[in-house]
Formats: structure tokens, sequence, C-alpha cells
């Protein structure tokens, strides 16, 4: 058994159900706050909270440092995604070998004990870093990021690492995402007589077929540290019963954007397609509705000062420092367009995110927070 205390930490972290109020079996982030709260009390560390939503607080965790006009930001979120299709419990912390499991335990639970623990460390010994640290827990990142976005109203700092598994390397890029509807429109009949009317699923298809055609273009367009853009048809919806001639179909879109591409320059994008549809084919109507949610991408510089120490340190750990990108999105991407030069680190692989059997490497757990614990040392 593990004794570590920030193994103990993740442990009862992962106890705590925090699944996003969005999803099937949602409840408050409000346990894990708690539980961080009186944490932090027992241990001299000033906290505060943010209601984001009834019910549903951010908390701030802050140590002082020398220098009061600097500061750290170290964010991780408290919500997780649904439990449903999981094929082990859920929120009973099992440890085998160098595994722990539970859901939360690799996104991103783990990322906030370690961040926890480094912060309380240097409370204990009685350094006071050179910048202002706050731990900010934060709710909603699983579904629509309010929890992030309350934290940037008026904050500034001059570095922020946010906690997401990326296998403990240095994340600078990430893409964004842009989700939207496009509804195509039809005209209603019987199906005995279907010249009587417009099949809006058949111009669906012919619209389906040209984003596929179109995303083969779309694959050439590639960051060197994210990859290649990407566009998915992830729902579609139409037809009332099968003896009529649908009159609507719908379908829902993921658009992955690189780092440094505009949200609105693929809607304009995708506009462009449809009017081509429409003169190609008699009866074509489509509409694109207003987006769900954008998140443009992460695109620190290498050269930045938090990246390059990030890099050093975990090169001096026997890790790879150089500096790399990810297909995933972040709080960081936010944190970054209010001016914070931006990180995403974590212990853990996003593959084993959102997944049936969730876990995290507990000695990734714990060389995230000796980094975490150097870099608050350092940063100045």
């Amino acid at each position: 058994m593990h004794q570590e205390p920030v193994i103990h930490t993740l442990s009862e972290l992962v106890r705590i159900p925090s699944v996003n109020h969005a999803y099937e079996g949602g409840v408050s982030e409000a346990g894990v706050v708690a539980w961080l709260r009186e944490f932090c009390r027992g241990r001299g560390i000033e906290t505060w909270e943010t209601e984001v939503f009834p019910g549903r607080p951010n908390l701030i965790a802050r140590l002082p440092g020398r220098d009061p006009k600097r500061r750290i930001i170290l964010e991780a979120h408290t919500d997780t995604v649904s439990v449903k299709g999981m094929t082990i419990p859920p929120f009973d912390p099992v440890i085998d070998g160098n595994l722990l499991y539970g859901r939360g335990s690799c996104d991103t639970k783990a990322g906030l004990a370690a961040m926890l623990h480094a912060m309380a460390s240097l409370k204990e010994e009685g350094f006071v870093p050179p910048c202002e640290v706050w731990l900010a827990a934060v709710v909603d990142e699983e579904y629509s990021y309010r929890g992030v976005v309350k934290l940037c109203e008026g904050l500034t700092a001059h570095a922020a690492i946010v906690a997401e598994p990326t296998e403990l390397r240095l994340v600078v890029a990430s893409k964004g995402v842009l989700r939207w509807r496009i509804r195509v429109q039809g005209k209603a009949a019987h199906s005995s007589k279907p010249h009587l009317g417009v099949n809006a699923i058949n111009h669906m298809a012919r619209l389906i077929l040209a984003l596929e055609e179109d995303e083969t273009a779309l694959a050439t367009k590639v960051h060197p540290l994210a990859g290649a853009a990407t566009c998915n048809v992830g729902v579609i919806s139409g037809g009332v019963q099968v003896n009529f001639v649908p009159d609507e179909c719908v379908i829902e879109i993921d658009r992955r954007l690189l780092p440094g591409e505009k949200a609105a320059d693929a809607l304009t994008h995708y506009q462009k397609l449809l009017d081509e549809l429409a003169l190609r084919y008699p009866g074509f109507v489509a509409v694109m509705e207003a987006p769900m949610l954008t998140d443009e991408g992460l695109d620190t510089p290498v050269d930045a000062p938090p990246a390059i120490l990030g890099g050093e340190i975990l090169r001096e750990m026997g890790l790879n420092g150089d500096p790399a990108g990810v297909p995933f999105g972040s709080d960081a991407s936010k944190l970054s367009r209010q001016g914070v030069p931006s990180l995403v680190f974590g212990p853990g692989s996003i593959d084993r995110a959102h997944g049936a059997v969730e876990y995290v490497e507990i000695d990734e757990v714990l060389k995230a927070e000796a980094f975490f614990r150097e870099f608050l040392r350092r940063f100045e």
C-alpha cells in the first residue's frame, strides 16, 4: 500500500463523486471543494470561494510570495465526466501495483493532488516562493468551462500551469474546438409521392460527403506540435416516420482548430461550402446555427519564461523537457487569452481519461508533485 501523502489525497478525492451536472449522474463539485478547504485550513493556507453556479464554487488557495506583484496560477478542474459505461467501481480508488484506479484519477484529480501537495510542502517548511501562488480548483471544465472563465475575470498573473494528463510532457500548444449544428431544410410530403416533397436526408447525405471530401484538404493543415486540424460529424437526426418525406435533418459537428486558427474563419469556410452545394443541387437549403461551443487553441511561445524553466526542471529530473503539443483542449487556452503565459502538464495519459477503466500511474503523480514544487521554488 502506498503511504505517500499525495497518493492518500488522490484516493480521497476520487472517493468524492463530482460528475459534471451536464451528464447523467451529475452532482455538484462542492464535495471536492469542501475537502480541499479543510485540507488547507489544517495547514494554515488561506482559501476563498467564488460561486460559478449555485452550489458550484471555484476554490482559490493562496500562498504569499516575496514579490506580491507577481503571481503563478496552478489550475485544475474539480469535475469529471459521467461514470456511465465504466467497468470498474468509479469511486473506489483501488491501488494495484503502480496504478490507482477510479473516475477522475487521471483526469484530473491526480494533477490537482500533486499541485496541492507541492504548495502545502512549501508552506510546511516555511519557504516563501519568489511569486505569490494561487491554486485554483475550478468547476465545469468538462462541459462549458465556466469555472475558468470566472477565474479569469480581472485576473493578472505571470505564469500558469493547468493540470491535465500529458504523461509528464510540457505542453505549450493545443487545439481549440468549435461545435455547431447545421440544419438542412426540406419539404414534407407523403412517401407514396416523394416528388411532391424535398428530402432533407438526401440533401444532408450530400453535405456529409462534401464534409468528408473537405476533411481531406483539412488534413494538410498541420501545426508542428499539435498536428492536423480535424472535422467530425458526431450526431445526426432527421425524419418523423418512415412514410413521410423528411422535411428536416440536423447534424452536430466537432471541428478541432489549430493553434492560431480563428473560429470565425472556420465558420466562414463552411458557409462557403454550403453556398456551393446550394448552387449544385436544386432545393438544397442549409442553415448554420450559432456555435454551441467555441474555444480557440493554445500557442504559448517555446521561449516564454515558464516554458524555459519547465523544460529545465524536467531535464534535471531525467525527463523529456522538449515543448510538446496535444490534440485536446483545456482551461489553459482561456488563461492564455487573458494574457497569462500558460502551460499544460500532469501525470497520466489522455488515453485513460473518460474511459471505462480510468487509472493513473502513481510514480508519475509523485514526479508531478516534485515538478510543481520545484517550479514554485524557482519561477521569479
